[in-house]
């Protein structure tokens, strides 16, 4: 009995090992450009088209990777990177970074060619997406805080606050004004795309300045929430042309 379950388990890993060779080597999708969103912008969109498409491949071989563990594991590698930055180092937490946003372009492409998208993933995507962009936002706000600045640390304090609400206000603001039927225009520079590109530049950057990641504390802690008030501006207009 023992040995029929091994063989069936046995047999049901080959079938699924070969179904994912086969997707790999005959999927015409794999040969077209990356999909990127119109969100994505700047490293991101480079980081998707040039290492995520190339990495896919080789995921889609491996019988045991699921769209969801990637996402996990975008993730946590995502909060490392705010963790790697809270210590001190800003290149290395630049470079961590960009490895999360390689593996968070591969998990929704991957679910697609695997045919297992579905909702609940899109929504363990996004919410994980949330952990690994205020993990890095108050990492950057704790480097700046460890650095002899001439700034008082309640300035950088509010700073961080005002990135770690801002950034997730554009992804609540676009999810509701959606559920709503409120149309907030095309994507604007406070998307996650440029957010992260922020990020991983001036913490690469810092290896040559180290000083050079208040300019991304200081980007997300204002155009996000200038983009939060004209839409709650437009909001306002078309509930106003509705009545």
């Amino acid at each position: 009995m023992k040995s029929c379950l091994q063989t069936g388990r046995s047999g049901h890993h080959t079938k699924n090992l070969l179904y994912r060779q086969q997707t790999t080597m005959n999927d015409p999708r794999l040969s077209l450009p990356w999909q990127t969103k119109p969100t994505d912008r700047f490293v991101l969109k480079w980081i998707k088209i040039h290492l995520s498409a190339r990495i896919t491949p080789r995921l889609l071989k491996m019988s045991w990777v699921e769209p969801w563990l990637l996402t996990l594991l975008s993730s946590c590698i995502g909060v490392l990177s705010g963790l790697i930055f809270a210590c001190g180092f800003g290149f290395a937490g630049g470079c961590v970074a960009a490895l999360s946003q390689v593996l968070d372009g591969v998990d929704g492409q991957f679910a697609r060619l695997t045919g297992k998208e579905s909702k609940g993933g899109a929504f363990l995507d996004s919410v994980m997406d949330r952990y690994a962009d205020g993990a890095m936002v108050m990492g950057v706000a704790v480097y700046l805080a460890r650095l002899s600045l001439p700034i008082p640390l309640w300035f950088l304090l509010a700073l961080g606050s005002a990135a770690l609400i801002g950034s997730s206000l554009i992804s609540y603001s676009s999810a509701r004004a959606e559920n709503l039927g409120i149309e907030l225009g095309p994507p604007t520079l406070a998307s996650k795309g440029t957010r992260v590109s922020v990020i991983i530049l001036c913490g690469l950057g810092s290896l040559v300045w180290p000083s050079m990641p208040i300019l991304a504390l200081g980007y997300l802690a204002l155009h996000p929430n200038l983009v939060i008030a004209g839409r709650l501006v437009r909001a306002a207009k078309a509930s106003g042309n509705r009545n």
